[in-house]
């Protein structure tokens, strides 16, 4: 269990008793007549407010025992909405994240921003003695990621990595099907994810008074701005933002249910190469259409395209027939879809859905469905793949050493420059 310094239920109770406290704590947060005591309650903070924080503070509102306290993202009007949404008061939202990490009433926060933020607002987190839900993938680089993974272990935080397909009924019974052997042996599995998008050449804009631009750009290097990029997720197609684009950003949702029905979520492949095709022109520049294949030590070839040429989702591949999920299970045999495991078959990790466990853990110390771990795993895979995409070559990987064999080019992808002054 994580020590802290002050606990949750010392920190409301002290707060119900003090007018003068300068945080904002909602009358939610006494608790009230039909909902769960006060010092049952986590206070959360929300960093970022795009869209898909706006499915990500929709799973937490609807949990009785959470408390949303403050908002932060440098743009004023979505941050104003969500805020009002949130139905707190003006001083519960800031342009800057770290005023929020910093305040002494936040159990855990939710982040949803851009990739290149994920692992600095988590450690900024971690570091203040919050707990995490953050958004997929984990890290733009597999060096992020493994630091976040070990400062999640060292302060003991709980953490959840917002791959939620991995709290769904059908994904594990999927993965329990494939790991109970009902099928035979398994021999590969199929990937597909979408495409990345192309673009014109987006024009200079004028930078808007709602915005903080420089804290919005955070580790990337300077570059103008532009609406579309900013406000209309076209960051994710943009490499400085989103390294591997959408192999990582979409895509990670799927490695990590492939890696969890080998039993490899802790692990890895032990060998990558990859074909993709990148806009010839414009400002979007991350890969469109991709063919990928993995190999891991066990055997097993997994190959990742793009939804053109495979059905978006995990099909496992054994001797005696297959299984499909992408959240529900379909199978061949039918049969399957009819099987339970006995006592002493393996039973994988029940989830009561993705924001519910996250809460549950906040209170109970226990490790999510998709740990820090488990989530860097999963994207340091997708990355490796957007890196022999890049090279156009056959990579070997030391899953152990999370380093390429032999291949000092290679290597020093798995890390980037920040912008000062941020850093790890």
């Amino acid at each position: 269990m994580k020590k802290r310094t002050r606990s949750r239920r010392d920190f409301l109770r002290q707060a119900a008793a003090a007018a003068t406290f300068p945080w904002v704590v909602t009358s939610t947060a006494l608790g009230q007549a039909g909902g769960p005591a006060a010092s049952d309650k986590v206070a959360m903070g929300f960093i970022g407010t795009g869209s898909r924080m706006g499915g990500v503070f929709r799973a937490f509102q609807v949990q009785k025992d959470v408390v949303p306290v403050a908002i932060a993202d440098p743009r004023d009007r979505p941050r104003e909405a969500l805020r009002a949404r949130a139905k707190l008061r003006p001083e519960a939202s800031t342009r800057d994240f770290r005023r929020l990490v910093d305040r002494p009433d936040i159990d855990a926060v939710a982040i949803a921003t851009p990739d290149c933020w994920h692992v600095l607002q988590s450690l900024a987190a971690v570091r203040s003695g919050k707990d995490v839900y953050c958004e997929k993938p984990l890290s733009n680089t597999v060096a992020e990621g493994r630091a976040l993974a070990d400062a999640v272990a060292r302060y003991g935080a709980v953490f959840q990595h917002g791959t939620q397909l991995h709290s769904y009924g059908g994904t594990r019974h999927a993965c329990e099907l494939v790991r109970n052997g009902r099928i035979g042996t398994l021999h590969t599995i199929r990937i597909g994810s979408p495409p990345g998008h192309a673009c014109g050449l987006l024009p200079a804009e004028p930078v808007p008074s709602d915005i903080d631009y420089d804290l919005w750009l955070g580790p990337v290097p300077t570059r103008p701005y532009n609406g579309r990029i900013v406000n209309s997720r076209g960051w994710y197609f943009v490499a400085d933002f989103s390294k591997s684009g959408w192999i990582a950003g979409f895509g990670v949702h799927d490695l990590d249910i492939a890696q969890w029905g080998m039993g490899l979520g802790r692990s890895g492949p032990v060998e990558v190469e990859g074909t993709g095709v990148f806009p010839a022109k414009g400002t979007f520049d991350t890969v469109l259409t991709y063919d990928l294949e993995y190999r891991y030590a066990n055997g097993v070839r997994l190959l990742m395209t793009d939804t053109g040429k495979q059905r978006h989702g995990v099909t496992f591949e054994r001797t005696d027939g297959w299984v499909y999920t992408r959240g529900g299970c379909q199978a061949e045999p039918k049969s399957l879809l009819r099987e339970t495991f006995g006592p002493g078959e393996t039973h994988l990790y029940r989830s009561p859905g993705h924001a519910r466990n996250f809460v549950d853990c906040v209170k109970t110390r226990a490790e999510t469905v998709t740990p820090a771990e488990v989530a860097h795993r999963a994207t340091s895979t997708a990355l490796i793949g957007g890196i022999a995409i890049q090279l156009r070559r056959k990579l070997r990987w030391n899953p152990a050493t999370e380093q390429f064999v032999g291949d000092d080019e290679a290597n020093r992808l798995l890390a980037c420059a920040m912008r000062p002054p941020w850093r790890l």
